[in-house]
């Protein structure tokens, strides 16, 4: 793997190296699918916390507004909830998802997950529910014809959104079809190593969804690194609105989207971060925040919003777990 072009002083770089041996599995285990070869990017900060003044390049801070959302904004996040554990090193980070808005023979119940460790990441898991989930033995294994890349992938009104492997594009993968039906590249959007979160990851192209429907979340050198979101359309994944930010994308450990405001977590190890800015699309403005936010196993590489349940779905070190989240 090649390192990013850019890495701040007093971060390291690593890599890992072939998976350890796995014991036999017991009865109840789930089974055992061959990782691809593991090459993978991570960064480990000497901080967790980083200053407001770190993080935000303008210094006036605009409070979001409630433009006919239909709902609030995020006041509080409780205790998180374990779904199910990945039991390989590929599972050391991965993502999983339930469609908000299902296409038959697909359900909200229905849930995905994609073990993210490896060079040739295709698998994606398909299980009836969490609970299917949560014994380990998924119903169905999709194979992408594009390797994905990273944990940026969602699941929406019946296609995974996904970026494939070093590029800056996104695709649309039916999942009743099973074929991409859609691919665009996100301009200037950097990829690879080029902008991730702080963790590291390859995250440099996050999807999301919300109320409102599909976002990305990136950065470009334009933008110098802020976090950059944009509006897609589902199904032509044509870019129908941009904003640029004023948050440091290599500064904050994840981001999320709930009614048009974008969310960030101060930190992915950290046993006690907080979601620490807001930005609201609506009036185009940023605000601190301090909310807490448990890290229960300390390596949090993905974060996503249901709209359809009001939780936070999270990967953090081999645990896929749940948030419930209270909005004003």
């Amino acid at each position: 793997w090649s390192p990013p072009r850019a890495v701040r002083a007093g971060t390291a770089v690593r890599g890992a190296g072939s998976a350890p041996a796995h014991p036999a599995p017991g009865p109840a285990a789930a089974p055992r699918w061959d990782p691809q070869p593991l090459a993978y990017q991570e960064l480990q900060s000497e901080r967790t916390e980083v200053p407001v003044s770190r993080l935000l390049e303008e210094t006036a801070l605009g409070r979001p507004g409630s433009e006919d959302s239909g709902c609030g904004e995020l006041v509080w996040v409780g205790k998180p909830v374990v779904f199910g554990r990945a039991e390989s090193i590929a599972g050391k980070y991965g993502v999983w998802m339930k469609d908000p808005e299902p296409v038959p023979p697909f359900t909200r119940e229905t849930t995905w997950r994609v073990d993210a460790v490896g060079t040739e990441v295709r698998q994606l898991f398909q299980y009836e529910a969490a609970e299917q989930l949560a014994r380990g033995y998924p119903a169905k294994v999709h194979f992408l014809p594009r390797p994905l890349e990273s944990t940026g992938a969602v699941v929406y009104h019946g296609g995974l959104f996904f970026q494939p492997r070093r590029s800056r594009t996104v695709a649309r993968y039916d999942l009743r079809g099973e074929a991409v039906t859609a691919e665009r590249e996100i301009p200037g959007a950097g990829y690879h190593g080029q902008y991730p979160y702080s963790w590291g990851g390859y995250t440099d192209i996050d999807l999301a969804v919300d109320e409102t429907g599909l976002w990305v979340i990136y950065s470009t050198e334009k933008a110098r690194g802020a976090i950059v979101l944009s509006k897609l359309d589902p199904e032509t994944l044509e870019i129908r609105r941009t904003w640029e930010t004023n948050i440091r994308k290599r500064g904050v450990a994840n981001s999320f989207v709930i009614c048009g405001t974008l969310y960030t977590v101060s930190s992915y190890s950290a046993p006690n971060a907080t979601i620490n800015f807001a930005y609201d699309t609506a009036t185009g403005t940023s605000r601190a925040l301090s909310i807490p936010f448990e890290n229960r196993f300390r390596y949090l590489s993905m974060v996503d919003y249901n709209p359809a349940e009001r939780q936070l779905f999270a990967w953090d070190s081999f645990n896929m777990v749940t948030y419930p989240i209270r909005l004003s």
